[in-house]
């Protein structure tokens, strides 16, 4: 199996690259960056390539793309967000014509102004979002589905593991004396999605027939509190805070008790309602095994 990666030098690409190398693919990475830690590509062989500047002029031959490359901030200038994450999907689609496209997507594809409650695939993408990210993601999502042959889209939520350098990095900076300030209960139900997990559904997609519906939710079995799984993370990481919850209307412009930090309207819904998603269609259609979530000790 011949596959390329996009994002391949971020934490989901680089999984990707790792579980295909040791299944026996041949594998071209492809980031941004003009070079890569050969570690974390498992030796794939690497280009450097902004997908947000032009497509390809000489890419590989490949049976499959792995298309992880995105701007995941979500408070970003949204004009970066849109040109790396719809424009530069488009550059991918026009550098591999006819070749099956596994677009890793997101859970934030779903309505962020009610609970998502085992969400299944097809309540998105909706008419309203939050922030530039969500809303590129979905119409990410779209062009995908309408120009590649075959294409599977992927919708984790809450991506973890080690090497982790988007969620735990984002709530560190919300930490204020020793603890974390999250908005909610801590009570409310979270699908949670390990990287490793991620990267096999990635793995799988590439190379399962055609199927329909060609949009699955991918994630951990069972969904957990936003406490345990908050919990969880501090302690995978050594990190000695704790969770501290702060009603939500109280985090909400204008009535914000804490400026500074990344607790804007986008992290507040993720965080004070309930995020979880429905597995059948992964299960049953693409033969994604979901493990239980578990964070390894530090």
């Amino acid at each position: 199996m011949r596959l390329a990666v996009t994002g391949a030098t971020g934490f989901v690409g680089g999984a990707v690259c790792r579980a295909a190398v040791a299944a026996g693919w041949q594998v071209t990475a492809f980031g941004r960056r003009a070079t890569a830690d050969a570690g974390r590509l498992a030796g794939a062989a690497y280009r450097s390539w902004d997908i947000g500047a032009a497509k390809l002029a000489d890419p590989p031959a490949v049976d499959a793309v792995v298309h992880c490359a995105a701007s995941a901030t979500d408070t970003g200038v949204a004009r970066e967000v849109w040109r790396t994450n719809l424009l530069g999907t488009h550059h991918v689609l026009a550098s591999f014509p006819g070749r099956r496209i596994v677009h890793v997507s997101s859970g934030s594809v779903y309505d962020p102004f009610r609970p998502t409650v085992c969400a299944k695939e097809h309540e998105a993408p909706v008419e309203r979002y939050l922030n530039a990210y969500a809303a590129a993601k979905a119409a990410a999502e779209q062009l995908v589905l309408a120009i590649a042959r075959d294409a599977v889209v992927l919708r984790p939520h809450a991506v973890y593991g080690a090497g982790d350098t988007t969620l735990l990095p984002r709530l560190l900076e919300n930490v204020r004396f020793g603890r974390l300030l999250v908005p909610g209960t801590g009570k409310v139900l979270v699908s949670m999605t390990h990287v490793d997990s991620l990267a096999r559904a990635c793995l799988l997609a590439a190379t399962a027939g055609p199927a329909w519906p060609s949009v699955f939710n991918i994630a951990d079995r069972a969904p957990v509190t936003v406490d345990w799984a908050l919990r969880g993370l501090l302690a995978s990481a050594g990190v000695p805070v704790r969770p501290a919850y702060v009603p939500a209307w109280l985090l909400s412009p204008p009535a914000r008790a804490f400026p500074r930090g990344r607790l804007n309207r986008y992290v507040i819904s993720q965080f004070a309602v309930e995020r979880t998603l429905d597995l059948t269609a992964a299960i049953e259609r693409l033969g994604f095994e979901p493990a239980p979530t578990a964070f390894p000790p530090p």
